[in-house]
């Protein structure tokens, strides 16, 4: 593999992992809302905030499947 094309599928990785890594933080965050809502309950809220840390976890792990397969090829051409 020439330099210029592992330099691009490197810098893709680190994009992708900088994406995982945000979807995280929104996770975290999430967290931090859910439990506030112990002492300050919001139902709705509550649901609301439930819902989006389902779609940000499904995120993290699209992300994930998505960083190994990028991984996978990222190897193969590093070999060829």
């Amino acid at each position: 593999m020439d330099q210029s094309k592992y330099n691009e599928m490197e810098a893709m990785l680190h994009k992708l992992e900088d994406i995982e890594n945000s979807q995280k933080s929104i996770i975290d965050k999430i967290n931090h809302v859910i439990t506030d809502l112990f002492q300050h309950p919001d139902k709705d809220l509550e649901n609301a905030m439930e819902a989006a840390h389902e779609r940000a976890s499904e995120n993290v792990d699209k992300i994930r499947e998505a960083i190994e397969a990028y991984e996978i090829k990222f190897n193969k051409a590093q070999q060829d």
